[in-house]
């Protein structure tokens, strides 16, 4: 009798897969390929995805490789980059041609001098037809089938005429797509406050809800030009400590409170979450800072408390 086992899903037999870095947008995934040794350096590879030839950025050559196969199956790349926030597909992205050689390099660097030109074209002819978008980029395909311009508008935009003058001028494929803030700052963003590339730039790629919740926990001031990232929304780097403020501040007692110390009873008046300090209030009018570890909750009697209300 067959016994029902979890099959936890595996690559398919005799495909070998890179892990790669692509496009304009920093997206990542698994690209088919034959070759036998991987390089343990930065290296970039020429790729061909359902968009056409990009160049990309070999990921994850140190350690993970063995004899050409990536060594994580589909489960635990998944498991991998969920705890990073990193969005990554486990299906094939795409085919991988080949190592980029110096004459990859100039072309792709060509092409993004031709990319800001061509951004330049769009916004000029965005202004002609009087368009309610704003142009922030321009994405011209290492392929060069494909030019694909990035825009931000707050309302529905009619853009069949723009697209018609800008494959007349360019005589290849046009597509447009529209972004919000944080997309604006993941293809525009440089160093933030904190000294460091922004994240969605650099590594983060699932920009998930951040709230005032999380600021109002964790910054002792909610100075718009202390939380705020270059997007101008709270910064997505509030919700890496979430879990541990949260889980900490579950240890405190609430405000109000009345507790015992080695002083005596008091009542709560304020808590500090990370150094897990709680400042009481004693019944003498002192005050005093007590570790969480070293106060007890007051029992009270519900049934006097039911009475004192009345």
């Amino acid at each position: 009798m067959a016994k029902d086992t979890a099959i936890k899903p595996k690559q398919a037999k005799n495909k070998k897969y890179l892990l790669v870095r692509y496009s304009r947008m920093n997206l990542l995934g698994l690209f088919e390929h034959n070759e036998t040794y991987i390089p343990k350096v930065p290296t970039r590879v020429v790729v061909e995805t359902e968009k056409g030839i990009e160049l990309g950025y070999l990921t994850g050559q140190f350690g993970m490789y063995k004899a050409g196969q990536f060594k994580l199956n589909n489960e635990q790349i998944k498991q991998y980059y969920d705890t990073s926030n990193i969005n990554i597909s486990v299906e094939q992205a795409g085919t991988f041609l080949r190592y980029a050689t110096a004459d990859d390099i100039n072309e792709e660097n060509h092409l993004k001098k031709n990319a800001a030109e061509e951004m330049e074209c769009c916004k000029q002819f965005v202004k002609e037809l009087n368009l309610p978008m704003k142009v922030v980029e321009a994405e011209h395909l290492f392929g060069g089938e494909r030019i694909i311009f990035y825009f931000m508008s707050e309302a529905r935009v009619d853009f069949r005429e723009l697209v018609k003058k800008l494959a007349h001028e360019y005589q290849t494929r046009i597509e447009m797509r529209q972004i919000g803030a944080r997309d604006e700052a993941k293809l525009l963003g440089d160093v933030e406050s904190c000294g460091q590339q922004c994240c969605c730039q650099r590594f983060l790629k699932v920009l998930q809800p951040v709230n005032m919740r999380m600021a109002k926990m964790q910054k002792a001031t909610l100075d718009p030009s202390k939380i705020s990232g270059y997007c101008g929304r709270l910064k997505c780097c509030l919700r890496y400590e979430d879990r541990t403020y949260t889980e900490l501040q579950k240890r405190l007692p609430k405000k109000g409170a009345l507790v015992t110390t080695q002083h005596g009873s008091g009542k709560v008046i304020d808590t500090q979450i990370l150094t897990q300090l709680v400042m009481v209030k004693h019944d003498n009018g002192t005050k005093v800072a007590v570790p969480v570890e070293e106060l007890e909750i007051a029992k009270i009697n519900r049934k006097s408390k039911i009475e004192n209300r009345k």
